[in-house]
């Protein structure tokens, strides 16, 4: 069921004939198409107003403020990770000391 399908290929023949040749066609000129009237604007213009405006940079200052919160805490996770990997460390290493010493 998943293995792959590999398609044969036909073997080839031993009488291969020529292409056919194409004779040119003339073309007739018919009547031409109409002009395309003129399409109305497909999206709305939108107006800034103060209020608007306003309120753009009030909600970009939001995001702002909290992708840089959200990234604060991620660099505060891993610094308090470390820390306490470190503090981990130096356990152990007193730890081993201390056993080496009482043999």
């Amino acid at each position: 069921m998943f293995q792959p399908k590999i398609p044969t290929m036909p073997q080839p023949s031993g009488l291969v004939t020529p292409p056919a040749v194409v004779q040119p066609t003339t073309i007739t000129p018919g009547t031409p198409a109409p002009a395309p009237a003129a399409a109305p604007p497909s999206r709305p213009v939108v107006q800034l107003t103060p209020g608007t405006a306003v309120a753009l940079v009030g909600a970009g200052t939001a995001v702002v403020l909290v992708v840089g919160t959200v990234l604060v805490s991620l660099l505060l996770a891993v610094a308090v990770t470390s820390a306490s990997v470190a503090v981990c460390a130096v356990v152990l290493r007193s730890l081993i000391a201390s056993d080496a010493n009482r043999r």
